[in-house]
């Protein structure tokens, strides 16, 4: 047997040939195993014959990652590469179906059968003993993270102490020498592990506290539209809110102790339909909004119809955006639609349309329709409104773009107006007067704000007039370099 031949070809193969995202279990992995092996069988007191074969397990352990580099399965192509090359270093059929033995103990949960086995295995995962073991885990980690296992920054510690805690070492040498300093390895992840929580519960804190604030600031402005602008002119909106101040108005009970009636049922559907969370911010809100309603007295703002129409829609608009972006509603009327979108074939935008048709038709003839036409578009002005504020001034639009000139068009939109781009390989041409005419074409697609748009069409078309340019709302964006915080 020529090991030292062996161990230095095996070791420049893994050096020349591992990807480089192979980050843990790499030539200085095996290096380290090797050595570690070779320690743990001197104070164990093995033979010179079954040193060699545990030296051997130890240097071809992790050579399966050449034929494959990611993790799953890799023992058995090791015992494949070890079959394949150790006849050429003088070892006989015997010792190889020995050494691959050896190297299936490593497979996790680690199972050896015998003193060599252990040895390899306490070997192999040497390092969860030692003090070094977080920059070993920071390998792994960035390893795994490029093999797509279900591995990120939240559950990683808990992972490595599910693991350790399992984990157990053979050999005395090992568990003497190493079991002290992998129990404190435990207790520094469940540190970090409690720190987190710690931190994640203070953050969470801080965001409820936040939109508990944001509730109680929509509340008060939404009040005040009501009672300063719709509810002196007679003005009623759309949804539960409008069909509140219709009855108000018929037959005069209090406007707050109506919204909390009639939305009550509609926040049970949402407990059910939407979730439990939004169901407390919600019943919050309308008893909040039923509280300040009753409190705040009526105050007459303006007697200019046009401005009371307009400025109610808005600032009743503002109150209920800012509720929604804080994940309640002040007006069930959408929760309602949701739970009659399942029993039937209408949309849910069909549906709240006609409910509020049925108000603002109740409301012309009992009012005039004047009244009916100035609550339409107190309605307009809200639901428009709640737009802006829940998606904000600067909603976001994606926009693609075909052309014959990618190449500068991707330049451009990278370095003059500093978004991100996601380029789609494709085919352009195919037109009615030359179907069989058609060329490869990069199709570019990025994400801007509305007030961008009118930049990037100037910039493609100076660019290439030709260009074929289309875009689309979107209604939520987040990652990559968008800067907006979403709100769910």
């Amino acid at each position: 047997m020529n090991f030292d031949k062996l161990y230095d070809f095996v070791i420049e193969d893994l050096k020349n040939n591992l990807p480089d995202f192979v980050s843990y279990h790499n030539f200085e992995h095996t290096q380290d195993v090797t050595f570690w092996a070779q320690k743990i069988a001197q104070k164990e007191g093995i033979s010179e014959g079954e040193l060699h074969i545990l030296k051997t397990a130890a240097l071809l352990h992790d050579t399966g990652y050449l034929a494959d580099p990611k993790g799953a399965g890799h023992e058995d192509r090791s015992c494949a590469y070890a079959k394949k090359i150790l006849p050429q270093y003088g070892y006989s059929q015997d010792q190889i179906e020995e050494i691959s033995e050896t190297i299936l103990a490593t497979k996790l949960p680690q199972s050896p059968k015998n003193q060599l086995q252990e040895i390899l295995c306490d070997a192999d995962l040497y390092y969860l003993g030692t003090n070094k073991y977080f920059l070993f885990t920071e390998r792994l980690f960035s390893e795994f993270k490029h093999e797509g296992r279900d591995v990120n920054t939240d559950n990683w510690h808990q992972i490595q102490n599910d693991f350790l805690e399992k984990h157990k070492f053979f050999t005395k040498t090992a568990i003497s020498e190493l079991k002290e300093t992998k129990d404190k390895n435990i207790k520094k992840i469940l540190a970090e592990i409690k720190l987190k929580e710690r931190g994640m519960k203070l953050i969470n804190y801080k965001e409820t506290v936040q939109e508990y604030i944001l509730i109680l600031l929509g509340v008060v402005i939404a009040a005040g539209a009501l009672k300063g602008l719709l509810v002196p002119n007679h003005f009623f909106d759309g949804g539960v809110t409008g069909f509140s101040l219709l009855i108000h108005e018929l037959y005069h009970i209090n406007l707050g102790v109506l919204i909390v009636l009639f939305n009550i049922p509609l926040i049970a559907v949402g407990y059910f339909t939407v979730s439990k969370s939004f169901a407390i911010k919600t019943i919050f809100a309308v008893i909040s909004l039923g509280i300040v309603l009753t409190l705040m007295p009526e105050f007459h703002v303006t007697e200019e119809k046009i401005l009371a129409s307009i400025f109610g829609g808005v600032f009743l608009g503002i109150g209920v955006g800012l509720n929604m972006r804080a994940g309640a509603a002040l007006d069930g009327i959408e929760v309602l639609a949701l739970y009659t979108l399942k029993r039937t074939s209408f949309t849910i935008a069909e549906i709240i349309l006609g409910i509020n048709l049925v108000i603002f038709i109740i409301a012309a003839s009992k009012f005039g329709i004047q009244t009916a036409l100035y609550s339409s578009l107190t309605y307009f002005a809200a639901s428009r409104t709640i737009d802006y504020v829940v998606e904000g001034l600067q909603a976001f639009t994606g926009v693609t773009i075909i052309s014959s000139e990618s190449e500068i068009i991707k330049y451009e939109i990278v370095n003059n107006l500093k978004r991100g781009i996601t380029v789609y390989k494709g085919e352009r041409g195919f037109l009615p007067e030359s179907f069989d005419v058609s060329s490869e074409s990069d199709i570019i697609f990025t994400v801007i704000t509305r007030f961008e748009l009118r930049k990037l069409n100037n910039l493609v078309h100076e660019i290439d007039p030709k260009a074929f340019v289309f875009a689309s709302t979107i209604k939520e964006a987040s990652g990559g370099i968008l800067n907006r915080k979403q709100h769910h």
